[in-house]
């Protein structure tokens, strides 16, 4: 009969978590199934009560500290010219030997092809390979 009870005390905390997000009652929901488990072998209340607590405590500790870094880790924003490295873009102006244009992410670059013998013409569409300064390298969208 205990170990009804501490699973049902399992599943009604970790329910209550949906609506809670600290991860908190998870813990504690844990600790209510070791508790099950100790009930399950026939254990005595007091050693139901222990396993509920220890292991409610080490998962409090150790775990939810972990988990919380793990899942509420901020986003990195890379606004470096290496982060439209494999954008796709529109060619405005012929890409020939000497360069050409692309428009890209609603701006206009001067581009240069991968391969200077290879041309591209106005409306293809292309990758961008590389950046070398404030030209991007160019080459056909796969």
């Amino acid at each position: 009969m205990g170990a009804i009870v501490w699973f049902i005390a399992a599943l009604v905390l970790a329910g209550l978590e949906l609506a809670v997000g600290e991860m908190t009652l998870l813990m504690l929901a844990g600790g209510a199934l070791a508790a099950t488990g100790i009930s399950l072998i026939g254990l005595p209340l007091w050693a139901s009560v222990v396993a509920f607590t220890v292991t409610s405590l080490g998962l409090l500790v150790f775990l939810r500290p972990y988990l919380k870094r793990r899942l509420y880790q901020p986003k990195v924003l890379d606004t470096s010219v290496t982060a439209l490295v494999g954008s796709p873009a529109l060619v405005i102006a012929p890409i020939e030997a000497a360069g050409g244009q692309i428009r890209m992410d609603g701006s206009i670059w001067s581009a240069r092809s991968l391969d200077p013998v290879h041309t591209f013409a106005e409306g293809d569409r292309v990758t961008v390979v590389s950046i070398d300064g404030a030209t991007a390298v160019v080459w056909k969208e796969s």
